[in-house]
């Protein structure tokens, strides 16, 4: 089921910063998201806007990330992915994306320990394939530096394609030997990047786009969409908390009545 926004709301008055009153997290536990993956569109369009470089509108993007990933983290949300970067983003200008890997680096080195303080857990989806060995150590040791925290899970799919990993859980089954008729989905879902999280519920998409883009292909089959013309530097908490309220408005049946 596809959600549209419309106008971009106004905050509403609180008594903390980060719940509104809302918000179907703290007052529907029955019909609230365990899993929301969200496709960031628009950093390059802002910074156009306001006669900036494309680095600085990503720079932007990782911010609201940061917020965003806190903000669900203090709602009490299970598992957020994020889509960093594709298999296809290769195919942008040599520039732009070193400037990305560069900012993503640094950016994960220096929040690991905030987000480890907050007892967000982070989690890497993805292949190392083509990645600067530098960016690949800062992943790892943000992983391995958080395994243990027991609060939201922050999944970072970065070199992600959802085909590829499809393709690659299907080469494993073969590889483990399993046999053609013992193949079924927890076999297969056992070997995906996201092997132990749970479908996503919500996906949402910036920017005005309406597409899945190969991303989690397998794990969006039953998600509900929500897509708003919002860039994504400009979704705040706010803009999360509307698009939480619009999913504890649906009925999900699964193809069920």
């Amino acid at each position: 089921m596809v959600l549209f926004s419309g106008a971009r709301p106004q905050p509403i008055a609180t008594t903390s910063p980060y719940l509104l009153k809302y918000s179907p997290m703290t007052e529907k536990k029955t019909n609230s998201p365990r899993h929301i993956a969200v496709i960031m569109d628009g950093n390059g369009r802002w910074a156009v806007q306001r006669g900036l470089s494309r680095l600085e509108g990503h720079r932007a993007g990782l911010k609201a990330v940061q917020d965003t990933a806190r903000h669900l983290n203090h709602l009490g949300l299970e598992y957020a992915t994020f889509y960093a970067f594709s298999t296809e983003n290769w195919t942008r200008p040599p520039t732009e994306v070193k400037g990305l890997f560069k900012l993503l680096g640094e950016s994960i080195d220096n929040e690991k320990r905030a987000l480890h303080e907050d007892n967000i857990r982070i989690k890497w989806l993805g292949q190392e394939d083509r990645l600067a060995s530098r960016l690949i150590k800062d992943i790892r040791e943000a992983e391995e530096y958080t395994r243990n925290n027991t609060g939201m899970t922050l999944c970072l799919a970065l070199n992600y394609g959802g085909r590829q990993e499809i393709v690659n859980a299907a080469r494993a089954l073969v590889t483990d030997g399993i046999k053609t008729k013992d193949i079924n989905e927890k076999q297969l879902e056992s070997r995906l990047y996201t092997s132990g999280i749970p479908d996503v519920d919500l996906l949402i998409r910036t920017a005005g786009e309406q597409r899945l883009s190969n991303f989690l292909l397998w794990q969006c089959a039953y998600a509900e969409f929500y897509f708003t013309p919002i860039l994504w530097p400009d979704f705040n908490r706010a803009e999360m908390d509307k698009a939480l309220h619009a999913y504890a408005s649906r009925q999900r049946r699964f193809g069920g009545l």
